[in-house]
């Protein structure tokens, strides 16, 4: 018997790695379409869902996974069947690495401070001196990042596309939209995920019109 699936979340990059995930993989799942900051997370049934009152929130028949970096990682290790995380050894180390270094180094210490307060400084204040050190440091790790992947590989891995993959493009749309500029390979790189079918109707599913 197939397990129910519900993605709750839509409108913001970290709901989009999910839908995107679940698209590659090709599992059915329930959208619930519901926003950030639009009131529809405080509610006490989504309350005890997710305590933190976040999205994305993923339900797999009883098991209830927030953060979006863990739920593509569930996805792939439960439903990939080789695809999207690899299997094991050096190259498994690796994609932990990467989800890592993007989640902690790219998106919570550069690009969240950029979205609270340039993004959303009418909700959480201006603090220009914090975004001139994000956007210092972003430039500073993306530039070294950039040498992992100067030797031609198409994705993070190499030739497979990753959940990685997923996570760092969500992310490098992120920086676009914040007039961050990004060195060449990650430009292209980024037109390489991009243009893959699941991406394209992963941002329809994702989207709040």
């Amino acid at each position: 018997m197939t397990q129910k699936r519900t993605l709750w979340g839509i409108g913001s990059a970290r709901a989009l790695r999910v839908h995107w995930a679940l698209i590659e993989l090709g599992l059915e799942y329930r959208s619930e379409r519901i926003q950030s900051r639009s009131g529809e997370t405080e509610t006490p049934a989504y309350r005890r869902l997710n305590p933190r009152g976040k999205i994305p929130v993923f339900e797999d028949g009883g098991l209830v996974l927030s953060e979006s970096a863990a739920i593509v990682t569930y996805l792939a290790e439960t439903y990939g069947n080789g695809r999207l995380i690899p299997a094991e050894g050096a190259e498994r180390a690796k994609y932990f690495e990467w989800i890592s270094f993007i989640s902690m180094e790219i998106d919570a210490t550069t690009l969240y401070v950029l979205r609270r307060h340039e993004a959303l400084a009418h909700i959480y204040g201006e603090a220009p001196t914090a975004n001139a050190a994000a956007r210092g440091y972003f430039d500073r790790m993306i530039n070294a990042a950039a040498r992992e992947i100067e030797d031609g590989r198409r994705y993070l891995l190499g030739a497979g596309f990753s959940g990685a993959d997923i996570v760092m493009t969500t992310c490098l749309d992120w920086a676009l939209s914040y007039d961050v500029p990004l060195p060449e390979p990650w430009l292209a790189y980024r037109e390489r995920t991009i243009a893959r079918p699941a991406r394209g109707r992963a941002v329809a599913a994702n989207a709040v019109t």
